[in-house]
């Protein structure tokens, strides 16, 4: 994976608001590592649901009874969401050509799996319940990915990231989805077999590919997806969780950290404060602090939706507290 990360704000994907112009705006003004802002106070179809489903190929979703569901053709929700991203991405690229920026941008999007724990077959069932639908699922998306990254890169003239937000992929492999019947429940997918399909789905996207499970963190799964970046909400990790991470670290992988608080905290926080719980951590856990410098982003431990006029300084913090590690050699 060409290294992207080290040294730079980000942030997870949504922010606050309904202009998506303002919202690219804050994103390249703050972060050096910026991203097409998601904005689900809009409604219907600017959702994580609705951005995935934008980007699926000859997949139709519907909503039915306010379930998200297969569709059988075009529907209203897909109009709505194609007319969401539409805009979202012109207003980076006019954020762009007045910044003249050649920053790398993140594209983040629902991952497949959530998005089959989510969605609904035609019959009730989830996704994951069938393996046919979610492989489908998994193909379409990452071709829609791969068309969608060769389009913005040549529109941005930029490097482009994926970022997959996969929130409840360990109830996925742990077979924890609720299902339409206690008779009838949801297997669970083996984390080989959710590996298997990313790594099909990076071959089509052929990008630099982010793992987002926010404060759910399955280092079985990360550590079957070598080359990935992994972002997550740093401020939960337990001492139980150490050996993963620093072998994650030791063998070069890339880590957006979630720790910047995604409300305005009652007292105020610095950049000092928050690096130094960074530092402290990768102290404790015996790795040499050059993995700050070279391998960890600095994000809020969250999406930003419901931050209000915090998400800007959040995500200047976030920043600040990147920046402050790019010296913590």
């Amino acid at each position: 994976m060409t290294r992207l990360l080290g040294g730079r704000g980000t942030g997870v994907g949504p922010m606050p608001g309904v202009d998506p112009l303002a919202a690219a705006r804050t994103v390249f003004d703050e972060v050096a590592l910026p991203y097409v802002p998601e904005l689900p106070a809009r409604g219907l179809g600017a959702d994580p649901i609705g951005r995935a489903a934008a980007l699926l190929v000859d997949i139709p979703v519907d909503v039915v009874g306010g379930d998200f569901r297969l569709g059988g053709g075009r529907t209203r929700l897909m109009s709505r969401a194609e007319g969401f991203l539409r805009s979202d991405l012109d207003a980076v690229e006019e954020v762009i050509e007045r910044s003249g920026s050649s920053a790398p941008v993140k594209l983040s999007v629902l991952g497949p799996f959530s998005f089959a724990a989510l969605v609904e077959l035609p019959g009730g069932h989830k996704l994951v319940h069938d393996p046919g639908a979610w492989r489908d699922v998994v193909a379409s998306l990452g071709e829609g990915l791969a068309q969608c990254g060769d389009e913005l890169a040549r529109r941005f003239g930029s490097e482009i990231v994926v970022q997959l937000d996969e929130p409840l992929v360990g109830r996925v492999v742990d077979g924890q989805i609720a299902p339409l019947t206690r008779l009838d429940v949801n297997p669970p997918i083996p984390v080989a077999d959710v590996a298997a399909a990313l790594s099909g789905l990076v071959r089509r996207v052929g990008r630099p590919m982010v793992l987002h499970t926010g404060d759910q963190r399955r280092w079985d799964l990360v550590a079957a997806l070598p080359g990935w970046a992994a972002s997550f909400d740093l401020t939960g990790v337990g001492v139980d969780e150490y050996d993963a991470l620093g072998a994650f670290l030791d063998v070069g992988g890339e880590l957006v950290a979630g720790i910047v608080p995604i409300e305005e905290p009652s007292s105020p926080v610095s950049a000092d404060e928050l690096a130094t719980r960074v530092v402290d951590l990768v102290d404790r856990i015996g790795l040499p602090r050059t993995v700050l410098v070279k391998q960890v982003a600095v994000a809020p431990a969250g999406g930003l939706a419901g931050a209000g006029d915090w998400a800007g300084r959040s995500l200047a913090l976030a920043t600040r507290v990147a920046e402050q590690l790019g010296h913590a050699d």
